[in-house]
């Protein structure tokens, strides 16, 4: 047997066979989700239904290697109006299915098999398979804890070498929440393309907003991934994009535009929606925002009050990664966890081995996330150690 799983052990891991037993069971309060469809955020349907129905009078199919041309100019002017604006053309945007798509498109066009790019650690799972897709390597660089999650600048350097081919950041990071906010001369030094996920740019917390990195960096090829999964609450609707600043499309548009086109995997339909989800969606995304800033305020202040754990507050995003103290099993203490009715995740999920570490998302339905988060309290005084 040969491919990609062929060495893998894909039977259930000892979290997920208690996960199954808590659900046989008395159930469980999931605050692991990031789905907001499954957390009572639902765009409206009345816009959607409007935006799909001229569609359908006026359908044609007219496929673009860089995408329909409302859709990208929506997004350009999306772009236009982030602090500090990132102004593009249209020949920069090439709208994807997913940004997972973008992702594995942007992987066939930097490397060769046996090449390799630095990603962060922690990181999301994603990220590997899509490596190992594409045999490339992932080679971590490090995250400052003690520093709010900040990039460790000597990591880079000492990862990087004549087979690197791209750096890949998050901003804000998932899960810790930290946000690029100023220039990294590291970056500037390596020279190499940057990959920059912004999935969760409409979510800031601790920052006043999220700095499209290619403002920051406007000397260097740039590709930043965002999709209207989070930014809508639409995962269901499958569509991202990639918009390319910097030197960016004059080295790589000619071959991302040839890659986009073999697959043309966006839909029409949603594609032609993307222009009312901007002009209609505002306030949506406005009470999203102050939902979840709502979670993490209460989040932050009932963490507090356990004498087992501290959570910082994130720069952005939804989700918080605190360290535990009092236990030495991450996996021990999650199941554990599971028999007091909560699920949260470990920070071995996301490739981080150092101390102990559960993600929590405050993207949970707030009287959920509240009772949750008290089961969670309770749970980490059960079994720990002084």
């Amino acid at each position: 047997m040969s491919g990609f799983f062929a060495d893998g052990d894909l039977s259930p891991n000892r979290i997920e066979l208690a996960r199954q037993r808590a659900l046989a069971g008395a159930g469980y309060i999931d605050l692991t989700s990031s789905n907001p469809t499954t957390q009572g955020l639902i765009f409206p349907p009345d816009v959607l239904r409007a935006a799909a129905d001229r569609y359908w009078y006026a359908r044609r199919y007219e496929p673009d290697a860089h995408g329909a041309t409302p859709a990208r100019e929506a997004i350009l002017r999306y772009y236009a109006g982030r602090t500090p604006p990132l102004p593009l053309s249209p020949n920069d945007i090439f709208i994807t299915a997913s940004t997972s798509e973008a992702y594995s498109l942007l992987f066939a066009l930097l490397t060769e098999p046996g090449d390799n790019v630095l990603a962060p650690v922690v990181s999301y799972p994603l990220f590997e398979y899509l490596a190992a897709i594409h045999h490339v390597e992932l080679r971590p660089y490090a995250m400052d804890e003690r520093r709010g999650w900040r990039i460790d600048p000597a990591s880079l350097y000492a990862q990087a070498d004549e087979q690197t081919r791209a750096v890949l950041l998050i901003s804000p990071h998932n899960p810790t929440g930290m946000v690029v906010q100023a220039v990294l001369p590291a970056l500037v030094s390596l020279g190499l393309p940057l990959i920059c996920d912004e999935v969760f740019a409409e979510f800031p917390y601790g920052v006043p907003s999220t700095p499209p990195l290619g403002a920051l960096h406007r000397e260097l090829p740039v590709f930043h991934l965002n999709g209207i999964s989070k930014l809508f609450a639409l995962p269901d609707l499958k569509l991202g994009w990639i918009a390319l600043s910097g030197s960016a499309s004059e080295l790589y548009g000619a071959r991302l535009e040839l890659l986009n086109d073999t697959f043309l995997g966006a839909n029409s339909l949603t594609q032609s929606m993307v222009p009312t989800l901007f002009t209609e969606g505002a306030v949506f995304v406005a009470e999203m925002r102050a939902r979840v800033r709502s979670n993490l305020d209460l989040a932050l202040d009932q963490l507090a009050r356990s004498g087992h754990l501290r959570a910082q507050p994130p720069d952005g995003g939804y989700y918080l990664f605190p360290e535990v103290w009092g236990w030495d099993d991450e996996e021990e203490l999650v199941v554990q966890l599971l028999d007091q009715g909560v699920l949260v995740h470990p920070g071995f999920f996301y490739g981080y081995e150092r101390g102990v570490h559960l993600m929590i998302s405050c993207l949970t339905e707030p009287a959920r996330l509240r009772e949750g988060l008290e089961r969670l309290i309770g749970g980490l005084a059960v079994g720990a150690r002084g």
